[in-house]
């Protein structure tokens, strides 16, 4: 049975899905560092009173979001866990920016996201395992 070709030329991509996944799981955690990163320097500013979200971050949790929705079209188990963690993490950063703001307005030191660490750990955890299930998979046929 041919598999369905949802997207056409994207679904080219099927083979390398998982490898992609993981390298946007990699990128999104760079890209928070280096926002958070932004936001300190936004909030040494003393003229401001909310920061401004981080361009580059929210279109690699953008770009995560659709990848982990394409990921779901073609493997339905996995995307569909991959999607629920990628979707929590996506409304964690969201909240995070909002708390960072709140600690701005009340002249606190920002803190570190630790939420958005966490949970961008638990996807990246998840990612991992799929894209190199095939070194376990050997072992993990045995016990299963």
């Amino acid at each position: 049975m041919q598999a369905l070709s949802l997207l056409g030329p994207i679904d080219v991509l099927e083979p390398v899905i998982e490898f992609l996944v993981l390298g946007l799981v990699l990128v999104n955690m760079v890209t928070r560092l280096l926002a958070f990163r932004n936001y300190r320097k936004q909030a040494r500013d003393d003229d401001r009173e909310t920061i401004d979200r981080w361009v580059p971050h929210e279109l690699s949790n953008v770009l995560l979001v659709l990848v982990s929705f394409y990921y779901l079209t073609l493997h339905h188990h996995g995307g569909i866990v991959l999607s629920m963690l990628v979707l929590g993490l996506f409304i964690t950063d969201f909240f995070e920016v909002e708390a960072r703001s709140v600690e701005m307005r009340r002249g606190v030191p920002l803190d570190k996201p630790k939420a958005a660490l966490t949970a961008s750990f638990v996807v990246f955890l998840y990612a991992a395992y799929q894209s190199v299930f095939f070194l376990i998979e050997p072992l993990w046929n045995s016990l299963v």
